[in-house]
């Protein structure tokens, strides 16, 4: 714990150094490119009027800070709960359901339909030449959180006992592998940090069955790591339904490329009333929902707070107007133009809005990779994901913060540049 500790503190300060280089680049770049607009203004004019009104300046800088911190790390929760999501499924494996259904939860196969995909082309064998595919069943138990004591759903699967074949990256880390006819669970490693009861060793009581943990796995940061995996015919018959009846089948491919024709096969087959899709596809699928919802949701946070934020630095900048009502007139009567006069104003609004931008990006850099959980409408189960914050999702950050800075600055420019030189050069 202590070595990650210090190794982000280093990763952080390296960061910070590295952003005071970038910082010293970017304005010297922008310098340069607004020089021919501005005129002979010089930019350290900009500086020293920053510095001069370092109060406002600072209450302007932290409201743009705050709300790209809430706009990036809404975005960072959602591209975390798709990436949790896709990580789910594999393009090698093709997931056949019941047609028409628009979730596992909804699906069901019978065990005869599962026979005619044992037969089908591209399914994948192994060195017995045991077709490699799991039956799944799918269902959803309360098991009480581990900070609260409240119940929370936990979504049970049931499994084939070579899934481990099926689903290549996930591994055993914690005791074993269920075996085939016996009450057991294998956890996923969120699953058992998570809820109460859910370590190797425990017993466990649900749908009127009597339950061993003895095992925990790693599925890769997948949705399946907060799911419980048994024996699929046990809990069908735990949960006293037909023992031939599944809700879905996952095929393990003999390679990608033989997806299309195991779906033709399977789909033109006149036993079956089955729907194919890509594992992946399927799971990308499943995530649209709640992702546009995060997204939504933390849109409108920031929409709000961005509304403050831009009315904070037109507060400093109308504030620098006034106070330089004859510093303006003087560079007006000195033969600076109007646009140089608003292209400067507009200079150091956008100044202040990008150090918002960087200051809100850092703030929230420290949460990536922190695990939260949240529901899934899809299957009404709890699902822990972590925020994955992207080098583009820090660029969007630092370009609405300039939007913000053009918003807050432009009217405020204006006024400095239209004001008349003769009224302000009168000013005290």
């Amino acid at each position: 714990m202590a070595g990650k500790f210090i190794g982000f503190f280093l990763i952080t300060i390296a960061a910070i150094v590295a952003l005071l280089l970038i910082l010293t680049v970017v304005f010297g770049i922008l310098a340069g490119l607004l020089a021919p607009f501005i005129g002979n203004v010089p930019v350290s004019y900009n500086f020293r009027s920053i510095r001069a009104r370092w109060t406002s300046t600072i209450v302007a800088i932290l409201g743009i800070a705050g709300t790209v911190g809430v706009f990036v790390a809404m975005l960072s929760l959602a591209r975390g709960f798709k990436a949790t999501l896709v990580a789910s499924g594999s393009p090698g494996n093709a997931l056949v359901m019941r047609a028409g259904s628009s979730s596992e939860m909804m699906g069901g196969i019978t065990l005869e339909s599962i026979k005619v995909l044992e037969d089908a082309p591209g399914v994948a064998r192994d060195a017995a030449g045991t077709p490699i595919l799991t039956q799944d069943v799918v269902g959803v138990i309360p098991v009480p959180l581990i900070t609260t004591g409240t119940d929370a759903n936990v979504q049970v699967r049931g499994v084939s006992p070579n899934v481990l074949e099926v689903r290549k990256f996930v591994k055993i880390t914690q005791g074993r592998m269920f075996q085939a006819g016996l009450n057991e669970l294998v956890v996923g490693k969120n699953a058992s940090k998570t809820y109460q009861g859910l370590t190797v060793g425990n017993k466990i009581d649900f749908a009127g069955g009597h339950w061993q943990v003895v095992g925990v796995f790693d599925a890769g940061g997948s949705a399946f790591d907060s799911e419980v995996w048994c024996d699929s015919q046990i809990f069908n018959q735990v949960l006293q339904r037909p023992a031939n009846i599944f809700q879905s089948a996952t095929v393990h491919l003999a390679s990608p490329s033989t997806f299309q024709e195991f779906k033709d096969a399977v789909v033109k087959d006149p036993r079956m009333n089955v729907d194919v899709y890509r594992e992946i596809d399927y799971y990308a699928k499943q995530s649209t929902t709640m992702t546009k919802l995060i997204t939504v949701l933390g849109g409108l946070v920031a929409a709000i707070m961005a509304i403050g934020a831009v009315f904070g630095a037109l507060n400093t900048m109308y504030s620098a107007v006034a106070e330089r009502g004859r510093e303006i007139a003087t560079m007006r009567a000195l033969g600076f133009s109007t646009s140089n006069v608003i292209l400067s104003f507009l200079f150091e609004a956008l100044l202040i809005s990008f150090l918002g931008g960087i200051i809100g990006c850092l703030a929230v850099l420290p949460l990536n990779g922190l695990t939260t959980s949240t529901m899934n409408f899809q299957t009404f189960s709890n699902v822990a994901f972590a925020f994955k914050i992207t080098f583009d999702l820090l660029l969007m950050g630092v370009l609405f913060a300039l939007v913000m800075g053009v918003l807050g600055g432009m009217l405020p420019a204006i006024r400095a540049a239209i004001q008349p030189v003769s009224v302000a050069l009168r000013e005290l």
